[in-house]
């Protein structure tokens, strides 16, 4: 009588990895778990507006629906991949010790599939992402309300409002307008930049050193500030509030504090502004290497 061969116990080894594979596993979903449930409402507010600030700007619609759209194309590219890597591991698990897989030296219909797939998906967002710049820049062309110099330095900001700019000169030159006055700032006190709600306004930025990026999340928009290359775009703030804003280039030693703030305000508390800078900072302040080496500032040197 032939007695049965018992089947062959799984090794140690293998047996000790499916256990650390499914603990890893487990541990990783308690501690997403748990860092779901412990977001704070306004964590919450954040992650439903797919970690992109609400747009606080007329051209930062444009902005945020494209940003969606991206979201959008990373989660369907996200499931249909990871749906055919969960159909390729169970369809063509190894049932056996003996089962091998056949072994191709090459795939042309799939190597031709990885290689279009990409080149399409890298066509689309470069095409989403010049229609949106298209948006964007359209709104430039408007003719502005109000006209501001923003100068970057090292490490803070000068803003010259209510200045005048010849658009004919390639180099878009800035002069003192009738009611120029300005505002400035060093690291230690940050500069506040005022605007006006519902009424455009062209910033004009200029440095006169190295590069800066001036950069309002709530706008969802930042442009370089380039030496020697006048560089300008416009926006209509929608909505009140005071917004934080900053250099978004590493530009040197104090560039984590060459902070600014942004308070979109009525026009009556504006113009009140503009009256305020009136009595101790009228004129025209382009901005030099050192904040605090400008007109209307008693103290030199930086910090």
């Amino acid at each position: 009588m032939t007695l049965p061969v018992p089947a062959p116990s799984p090794a140690p080894d293998r047996l000790r990895h499916t256990r650390s594979s499914r603990l890893a596993l487990v541990v990783a979903l308690a501690a997403a778990l748990l860092a779901l449930t412990g977001c704070s409402a306004e964590e919450a507010k954040h992650v439903a507006v797919l970690f992109m600030p609400a747009p606080k700007s007329n051209d930062a619609e444009h902005i945020a629906a494209f940003w969606d759209w991206m979201w959008l194309a990373a989660w369907v590219i996200g499931v249909i991949v990871w749906a055919l890597m969960a159909y390729v591991a169970i369809r063509y698990r190894r049932r056996s010790e003996n089962d091998v897989p056949v072994q191709l030296r090459y795939h042309l219909p799939i190597e031709i599939f990885y290689i279009l797939v990409p080149v399409i998906l890298v066509v689309v967002i470069f095409v989403g992402t010049v229609r949106t710049q298209d948006a964007v820049a359209a709104d430039d062309n408007l003719t502005p309300e109000h006209t501001i110099l923003v100068t970057a330095q090292k490490w803070s900001w000068t803003f010259n409002y209510e200045v005048e700019v010849d658009t004919q000169d390639k180099a878009r030159k800035v002069t003192a307008g009738e009611n120029t006055v300005f505002d400035t700032g060093t690291p230690k006190d940050p500069p506040t930049l005022y605007l006006p709600v519902g009424e455009r306004t062209s910033f004009e930025l200029r440095s006169p050193d190295v590069i800066h990026s001036f950069w309002v999340p709530a706008f969802l928009f930042k442009l370089d500030v380039i030496p020697g290359r006048p560089n300008h775009f416009a926006l209509t703030p929608t909505e009140e509030g005071t917004f934080a804003g900053k250099c978004a280039e590493l530009c040197g030693t104090y560039h984590s504090r060459m902070l600014f703030n942004v308070k979109v305000v009525s026009r009556e508390e504006y113009d009140a502004h503009l009256k305020e800078l009136a009595a101790q900072n009228s004129g025209f302040a382009p901005g030099s290497v050192f904040a605090t080496e400008q007109a209307g500032l008693e103290t030199g040197g930086t910090e």
